[in-house]
């Protein structure tokens, strides 16, 4: 089972994603991708450390998302990537678009051949007004294209409202 968990900012989207982990019976490999720039994003990685059940093993890549779910794809095993957004944004920053595309790509690449369960974990961003920095027009666009491709070869996705799943597509289901 593949499914990638959408919503917007406190939609209630992590701790979704987190339960269905929790309720899986899986042994979890929480991969983490955010990076501590400012005090603020120090306090909120340590939040969500903390909040975390602590069988479960966390790994925090801000970069190599696709060889490090490769790396800890195992039968049996559930990845949750939280979240793919950040980790977008991380890409954008290096302002190296032949890394960008070579992340992405790899990504997309890797996800058929995982011997895994995998929670994808991502903000939805293109329901506001469009940006006005070019930065931020091409965060929104990669990140909308990046879900529209996933969407296409995922199992499952599930928009997040107000804490509520709404189902696009596929249902959830820890049966094999």
């Amino acid at each position: 089972m593949q499914a990638l968990i959408l919503g917007g900012a406190r939609s209630g989207k992590s701790r979704y994603a987190e339960t269905l982990a929790q309720q899986s019976g899986r042994d979890v490999v929480y991969i983490a991708t955010a990076q501590a720039h400012d005090a603020e994003m120090h306090a909120r990685i340590a939040h969500h450390r903390a909040s975390r059940p602590a069988h479960w093993q966390t790994v925090e890549e801000p970069l190599a998302l696709a060889t490090t779910l490769q790396n800890h794809a195992a039968p049996g095993c559930l990845l949750l990537v939280d979240c793919l957004t950040l980790w977008l944004s991380n890409l954008l920053c290096l302002n190296d678009n032949d890394r960008l595309h070579t992340e992405t790509s790899a990504l997309l690449r890797c996800l058929p051949a995982l011997p895994a369960d995998i929670l994808l974990v991502s903000n939805e961003v293109g329901l506001g007004i469009v940006p006005l920095g070019e930065l931020t027009r091409r965060y929104v666009d990669h990140a909308g294209q990046l879900h529209q491709q996933l969407a296409t070869q995922l199992d499952t996705v599930v928009f997040m409202v107000a804490g509520l799943p709404q189902p696009l597509k596929g249902v959830i289901s820890w049966n094999g």
